[in-house]
């Protein structure tokens, strides 16, 4: 027999094969190779993963007999958890098969999860499968659910999947975050200016309150923002100002500035101009007019204005249902495009606006950029399309321009792509730091550390709908039958503002499609079948011919 030859290129290569195959295998070591680094965790995941101190479970509801394209999901959700695991082994796992263990859809719902019904096609016969893709995470007594599926309109099974898989890791690492916090952040909403109603603003309030306490901010005095209210703002992470339509004093403005000063992020809903759709559709017609809050000079300070002019995008809109005939004594329905109901649609890469359904604005104004601040980032969050023109107020709107959206108005002129919402970050400046005022208000700081603002032109953005006493959830437009994607965009734009772990980038993540052609499987399926069946058949043959010849001719 042959003696093995350490020496010998066979010999080498196994040598230095072997151990590292070895080592690798049981040092759980992986090389990610791919171009996105898909399978590589952020800096900032592994750092929120080493801060949970408390064990941790997460129950995923991926299991079963279900479509492959799930299946892919499936396989990085568990891919992602291992990872997670190994970084911190109070992080553990399981997948639950929802059928097998025979819970009922009622309790599932219960736990806030919402059925998948997707077609199943095989041999000609199609048939439904109902699937819950959320994953639950548990951590103490506290538990959320948080889909794993991007509900996401005008696109297609594939791209819905790579795009739930471009979000799995915030998706998962910011709920674990959240919910493994030693102490929440709080939210503040003014109410002093005649805001929105408790049952107009309930949907926004759900949302901040799922991963954030939320609660409102009303004057001691009953009057305005006072220094007694300071102790009060100095605790909310954040302030929530929600379509005010009374003006702000010089003295409340003094004290939001410092409250911006000291860190506290902040969320406008602005709306310049008063037009209310009840009171249209009422009377046919409205006459809007300015609302003036006494913030212009405010907002002129980080280099914004909101004009006092109506945008109607006649591009992109959603549409009004109105009655517009009668049948039998019944009432005919008919959607018709408004203008004056312009769509924030996403056509950029910020991770606040990121995958989301168009976002509905009602009788929005814009937002002029002035640039020239320093140590500012201005974003474009929306803005309306190229197709824009602009009311100039007071002037009438009539149901009547429902007939002829691209027909200009009196006091109307064509227009350039009108901004709805920006983002700021940076260092801002006080607007009263050469004035006065600032005597008037103790440990007065003139500048602030890094901090985050959102502007809105559109107080109804966080409105929801509120029918027969009982409020709507937020987005959800009962009449055409739609959901937009307010809720999304509030919740992340909550999320940007109070992200100190940079979390918010990973939702730029972007996966590339390699997809195969449905077409030809289907059409190559049967050949593929054969080929796949014949072919080892053919080299074993071949091989056990060809060794039967060697053996012959060297021994025959």
């Amino acid at each position: 027999m042959k003696k093995f030859n350490a020496k010998s290129p066979l010999g080498i290569f196994l040598i230095a094969i072997i151990p590292l195959v070895i080592i690798l295998t049981y040092s759980g070591i992986r090389l990610d190779l791919t171009k996105e680094k898909r399978y590589t965790l952020s800096d900032n995941t592994i750092k929120v993963l080493e801060s949970v101190k408390k064990p941790l479970t997460v129950d995923v509801y991926l299991e079963g007999d279900f479509p492959a394209s799930f299946k892919q999901l499936q396989s990085e959700t568990k891919f992602m958890l291992e990872e997670f695991r190994k970084i911190n082994p109070k992080i553990d796992f399981k997948f639950i098969d929802p059928i097998k263990t025979k819970m009922s859809q009622d309790t599932l719902m219960a736990m806030g999860m919402q059925p998948s019904i997707l077609p199943d096609v095989k041999d000609g016969k199609i048939s439904q499968i109902t699937l819950f893709p959320y994953a639950v995470i548990k951590h103490g007594n506290d538990g959320v659910s948080i889909p794993l599926v991007v509900q996401q309109a005008g696109i297609d099974a594939d791209q819905q999947l790579t795009r739930s898989i471009e979000g799995l890791e915030y998706n998962l690492i910011s709920n674990i975050k959240n919910i493994a916090a030693a102490k929440r952040k709080k939210i503040g909403i003014l109410v002093n200016h005649d805001e929105l109603n408790p049952d107009e603003f309930q949907g926004f309030v759900q949302l901040a309150m799922e991963n954030y306490d939320a609660g409102p901010i009303i004057p001691k005095n009953q009057t305005e923002l006072s220094l007694e209210d300071v102790p009060l703002l100095k605790q909310m992470s954040a302030l929530v100002i929600a379509k005010p339509r009374k003006a702000f004093t010089d003295n409340e403005k003094v004290i939001l500035d410092q409250y911006i000063m000291n860190g506290g992020k902040t969320l406008w809903m602005i709306d310049a101009v008063n037009a209310e759709m009840d009171t249209l559709t009422r009377s046919k017609k409205v006459m809007p007019f300015p609302v003036d809050i006494n913030m212009t000079d405010f907002f002129f300070n980080y280099g914004l204005r909101i004009n006092p002019a109506l945008v109607k995008d006649v591009k992109k809109f959603a549409l009004l249902r109105l009655v517009t005939g009668e049948v039998s004594g019944n009432p005919q329905y008919t959607s018709l495009p408004w203008p004056y109901y312009p769509l924030g649609i996403a056509e950029n890469n910020n991770p606040v606006t990121k995958n989301i359904n168009p976002v509905k604005f009602e009788f929005p104004t814009s937002i002029d950029t002035l640039g020239g601040r320093k140590n500012i980032k201005t974003k474009v969050l929306f803005e309306s399309s190229e197709r824009t023109l602009l009311k100039q107020v007071p002037n009438y709107v009539d149901l009547k321009e429902i007939a002829s959206v691209d027909s200009l108005g009196q006091m109307e002129k064509p227009s350039t792509p009108k901004i709805f919402a920006v983002a700021l970050e940076g260092k801002f400046n006080s607007a009263y730091a050469s004035r006065i005022e600032r005597k008037s208000y103790p440990g007065f700081k003139t500048s602030s550390p890094e901090n985050k603002m959102i502007v809105i032109a559109d107080g109804d953005v966080g409105r929801n709908k509120v029918i027969k006493g009982k409020p709507l959830p937020l987005g959800v437009d009962l009449l055409t039958n739609e959901q937009f994607g307010n809720e999304q965009f509030l919740r992340n734009a909550l999320d940007y503002l109070l992200d100190d772990s940079n979390l918010m980038e990973l939702r730029n993540r972007n996966i590339e499609e390699r997809l195969l052609d449905r077409q030809r499987i289907t059409e190559e399926k049967s050949t593929w079948q054969w080929i796949n069946l014949l072919l080892p058949l053919a080299i074993i043959g071949l091989t056990g011919g060809l060794f039967f010849w060697l053996r012959k001719k060297k021994f025959g």
